[in-house]
């Protein structure tokens, strides 16, 4: 059955059917979903792990390290 088909089926449902119909694949999306905000939130919790005591770099370091991974990347 395609989509097009599915969606005539469901206009002929009883609007109770059709709310069961719609909560049902509301629930099948958040099962399918919750990984990925799963993979977020550790991402978020993880977010102070890389820090260190040292300042941030000036936006001319930045660019001398971008010159440096370029000419490494593309010289050597």
């Amino acid at each position: 059955m395609n989509l097009q088909e599915l969606k005539n089926q469901a206009y002929k449902l009883s609007v109770s059917e059709r709310l069961e119909l719609m909560n049902a694949i509301i629930q099948s999306l958040q099962h399918e979903l919750r990984p990925r905000s799963d993979i977020k939130g550790a991402v978020e919790r993880m977010r102070g792990l890389a820090k260190t005591d040292a300042p941030p770099p000036t936006d001319t370091e930045v660019e001398v390290m971008l010159e440096e991974r370029l000419i490494e990347k593309y010289l050597k």
